[in-house]
């Protein structure tokens, strides 16, 4: 502009300078001198793995423009130059150097971050800087990248069995964006939802982080969980496996066992052993208590490896019975990968010989003697008070009743009576008569206490079972009143019961 108003308001201008402004024209009035030029970017998309070589075509017709042809790369609001005839580009080559019309150009160890759109520009010169004259279409670049860094991790702490424990696999710098995991434990799929994926830290690529859930058990010390990655750039699928026995922790069973049965003789030697079983991991700690107050170590701690992947641990502890550890208590407490101690514990009991017993534990035997004896009395008086409460009440129950009149007489002698000296058996008759009459007189005398039992009994048994040694007269009561004549046989209406005694 301001050769322009140079020209315009001075007369003075000799003419060769406005021959020169004619023949190097205004900026931008050489667009009408370069209408026949033209520039080719042919490739509208182009795939590339990592790690290849990545060739972008351009050409250009012939130009007698000054200026020169760059290759820009953008990707989102940003551009980066990457080929310029002036600076070096370790990575980019020309195709054809030092032409004029062919800028093919070659991208080696082509990384993830390589992915954009390419553009091929024809520069003009300018005043202060270059000017964009002419653009290619541009390029639309895809890197394919494989999954890298395959990682599986657990939880923090370790958990017991029974627990659910989270497992995390990621991978990430992979295109396309399409990928699948898969989760196996000791070769079995086991259910996960999908994976999560993001874009990554460089836009060109993505990240995938998959979880899944499982519930710990005390035999997965010797199992693996592996995490299965596919991808469209991978030839076969990634793997990679974590160890079950880095978040499982069993903890151990305590036992303490002595040698020698309970009560144990005086001066005699009890092994204790403590045995820990079935724990994992191997990181422990035993000690031996007698009373809650710490104990010789014992014999060293013996450690070993099951079939299970579990451990074992055994210690020894030697203690002399003596009286003063009458009672005692030994416990073996077991502190596990820095858990809460498990602990087992025993009784020490000692026999005391009866000869070294002293006069408290004689007195006390006595005590005791004495005091099973009294029970059996008391009970024995109580069993008889009752025998006798019930005898008393039968027996009032049945002088309630009629009480008949009991007599023994001897019956008159007759002419029969040569008959009955002559017969083989020899025998007499004593009637028991029963009143059925109740009298008051003879009730009284009933009452008394005056009254008796009576037994019937032959001094000596007969030589034959056919006499009759005895006969009992249970509960008659015999009235101590003067003796009255033999009775005569009663009437009809009365009980007649003859007994038979042996005449000597």
């Amino acid at each position: 502009m301001e050769l322009l108003r140079s020209v315009s308001g001075s007369s003075a201008v000799p003419l060769t300078c406005l021959l020169l402004v004619a023949l190097h024209g205004w900026p931008g009035a050489g667009a009408q001198e370069d209408k026949s030029f033209q520039l080719w970017q042919p490739q509208g998309q182009v795939s590339v793995s990592v790690g290849q070589t990545l060739t972008l075509h351009c050409t250009v017709s012939k130009h007698a423009m000054a200026g020169p042809v760059k290759w820009l790369k953008t990707f989102g609001s940003s551009k980066e130059v990457i080929y310029d005839q002036k600076g070096p580009f370790p990575r980019v080559t020309r195709a054809v150097n030092e032409s004029n019309t062919n800028y093919t150009i070659h991208i080696s160890k082509v990384r993830v971050e390589d992915a954009g759109t390419y553009y091929c520009v024809k520069f003009k010169k300018g005043e202060e800087q270059d000017e964009e004259y002419s653009s290619g279409a541009g390029t639309e670049v895809f890197v394919h990248a494989s999954p890298t860094s395959v990682a599986v991790s657990g939880p923090e702490h370790r958990a017991e069995p029974g627990s659910l424990a989270r497992f995390t696999c990621t991978a990430g710098g992979f295109f396309p964006r399409d990928i699948s995991v898969e989760w196996l434990k000791n070769g079995a799929p086991v259910r996960a939802p999908g994976p999560w994926v993001t874009a990554g830290q460089t836009n060109s690529s993505y990240d995938m982080v998959s979880a899944v859930e499982v519930t710990l058990r005390a035999a997965d010390v010797r199992s693996q969980l592996t995490c299965t990655v596919k991808h469209s750039t991978l030839p076969a699928p990634l793997r990679q496996t974590y160890n079950l026995s880095d978040a499982v922790r069993v903890p151990p069973t305590v036992r303490v066992l002595p040698d020698l049965p309970n009560p144990v003789e005086v001066n005699k030697t009890v092994n204790f052993t403590c045995s820990a079983e079935g724990f994992y991991p191997d990181a422990v700690t035993l000690t031996w208590l007698e009373n809650g107050v710490e104990a010789n170590a014992g014999s060293p701690p013996h450690l070993t490896e099951t079939s299970q992947g579990t451990f074992e641990l055994r210690s020894l502890l030697e203690v002399q019975a003596t009286e003063e550890k009458n009672q005692s208590v030994f416990t073996c407490r077991v502190v596990h990968d820095s858990q809460s101690p498990v602990s087992s514990a025993v009784t020490l009991q000692i026999a005391v010989p009866a000869a070294d017993r002293g006069p408290n534990d004689e007195s006390l035997a006595g005590n005791l003697t004495l005091i099973y004896i009294a029970v059996g009395v008391i009970c024995t008086v109580l069993a008889l008070l009752v025998i006798a409460i019930l005898y008393l009440i039968r027996a009032k129950q049945s002088k309630g009743k009629s009480s008949p009149s009991v007599r023994l007489h001897e019956p008159e002698k007759s002419s029969g009576a040569a008959t009955q000296e002559s017969d083989h058996n020899n025998l007499t008759y004593a009637d028991l008569n029963f009143d059925k009459e109740k009298k008051s007189i003879r009730r009284i005398i009933e009452m008394s206490q005056q009254s008796e039992y009576a037994c019937i009994q032959t001094s000596q048994a007969p030589a034959t079972e056919d006499n009759l040694t005895y006969a009992d007269l249970d509960m008659v009561h015999l009235s101590k009143a003067p003796k009255r004549p033999a009775p005569r046989p009663e009437e009809a209406g009365s009980e007649y019961a003859s007994v038979q005694i042996q005449r000597k």
